[in-house]
C-alpha cells in the first residue's frame, strides 16, 4: 500500500430488526463512500456519513435477504446513489415482501436494482473488489480491499461459523467451496467483517472453523 495514501474510513455497526452489520467505506480523497447491506436504521447510516464527511455513490448488497437491505430504497431516495446486486439473487429481492412477511417484519418497497454486481469487479472508489461466493444465496457477494486487508463476507461466513443454507437458494457444497476457494485464498492476516456478530480474522477461521477448515 502507498505509504502517502490515507487509509480507508472505515465504520461497521449493526442496524435493523435482524442487527445486520452495515459497512460504511470512504475514500478519505474523494470523501466518495459505499454502503453495504443497509439492512435498517437509515437515519443512524446517514448520522456516521455525515460524521465522516462522505457522500454515498453506490449500496452494494452481498445478498437478497430482507435483512440485509431494508434500508436500501431510503438510502437511495436520500442520496442518489445507485443500487448494485448479484443477479442471480433478483428472486429473493423481487420476493422482500414474502420475506417480510415470514419474518414478520413490516414491509417496505425498494426499487430494482440498477446494477448487477459481476464477479471480480471493481467497486466504486477503486477500493475494492466484488467475489461471487454463492452458498448461501445464488448471488451471494463477498467484498475484497486488498490495501486494508479487508473482507466483508456478509452470511458466507462467520466467526467459527458459516452461512446457514436452509433458506431459499441455499446449498451447503457451494458455500464450502466459495470459502475454500475464494476466501481462504485471500490474505490471513485479513479482518472479516461478518454479516451478523463480531469481526473475525481470516487466518484464525482457515485453522479453527469447525464448519470448513483450509
Amino acid at each position: 500500500m502507498d505509504a502517502a495514501r490515507p487509509a480507508l474510513i472505515r465504520e461497521t455497526f449493526p442496524v435493523g430488526p435482524l442487527q445486520c452489520n452495515c459497512t460504511i467505506i470512504g475514500d478519505p480523497v474523494s470523501k466518495k463512500a459505499i454502503v453495504v447491506d443497509p439492512g435498517g436504521n437509515p437515519e443512524t447510516i446517514m448520522a456516521r456519513l455525515d460524521k465522516h464527511g462522505l457522500k454515498v455513490v453506490s449500496i452494494i448488497h452481498t445478498h437478497a435477504h430482507l435483512d440485509h437491505f431494508l434500508a436500501a430504497g431510503k438510502m437511495k431516495e436520500l442520496t442518489g446513489a445507485t443500487l448494485h446486486l448479484h443477479q442471480d439473487d433478483q428472486f429473493l429481492w423481487d420476493g422482500l415482501e414474502m420475506q417480510c412477511q415470514m419474518f414478520g417484519v413490516p414491509y417496505t418497497p425498494v426499487p430494482a436494482p440498477d446494477r448487477w454486481l459481476q464477479d471480480d469487479e471493481e467497486l466504486a472508489c477503486g477500493c475494492g473488489v466484488a467475489l461471487h461466493t454463492p452458498g448461501h444465496t445464488p448471488g451471494s457477494m463477498s467484498f475484497w480491499f486488498a490495501d486494508a486487508k479487508l473482507l466483508i463476507a456478509g452470511d458466507t461466513l462467520f466467526r467459527r461459523g458459516i452461512g446457514r443454507t436452509d433458506l431459499w437458494g441455499g446449498d451447503y457444497p457451494t458455500i464450502e467451496r466459495s470459502i475454500r476457494q475464494r476466501l481462504y485464498t485471500l490474505d490471513e492476516e485479513a479482518t472479516v467483517i461478518t454479516g451478523h456478530g463480531p469481526e473475525t480474522r481470516l487466518g484464525d477461521e482457515m485453522r479453527e472453523n469447525p464448519f470448513v477448515r483450509a
